[in-house]
């Protein structure tokens, strides 16, 4: 990844937090930045290749929009590629990651509503073969994720 340019540090700080919610949020923020929509879309494109940024994309309060449950699951080792890889394939599955743990692959499913959520559930069940650990959120925390970045330090390093 090539050194970053006035143009991505301005787009990384403006837009951590703040995502325009409108129809054309990349054109929002390309007037704000004073440029093109193009510009913006392929600058986030590459910079979220290059590893720079994990996601580009708004983050929602699943309990207000629908229904959420963080699940684990325990296979074998060997195994957890592969299982990780179906539940992927899921509907409404994120944040899937590996765990140091008897339940060693944990991830957040969405859905629409409770039912939506509970058969898409058991559909994976099924289709694993393994029980999963149903874990509802019993109380939300707000975790901002967003931080100053110091430029200029880490051009010295």
């Amino acid at each position: 990844m090539a050194a970053l340019d006035s143009l991505d540090r301005r787009l990384i700080d403006a837009y951590q937090r703040g995502l325009p919610l409108c129809e054309r949020p990349f054109a929002a923020m390309a007037e704000r930045l004073g440029a093109s929509e193009a510009e913006v879309i392929e600058r986030l494109q590459r910079l979220q290749q290059g590893q720079v940024l994990s996601r580009v994309g708004p983050v929602f309060d699943h309990a207000r929009a629908g229904a959420s449950l963080l699940a684990a699951v325990a296979v074998p080792e060997a195994e957890r590629d592969r299982v990780a890889e179906v539940i992927n394939r899921s509907p409404g599955v994120n944040h899937n990651y590996a765990r140091e743990h008897d339940f060693n692959l944990w991830f957040v499913m969405t859905a629409a509503d409770e039912l939506q959520l509970e058969a898409r559930l058991e559909a994976l069940e099924e289709e694993l073969g393994v029980p999963l650990l149903r874990l509802p959120m019993v109380e939300g925390y707000h975790i901002d994720l967003g931080f100053p970045i110091p430029w200029a330090e880490l051009e010295a390093s």
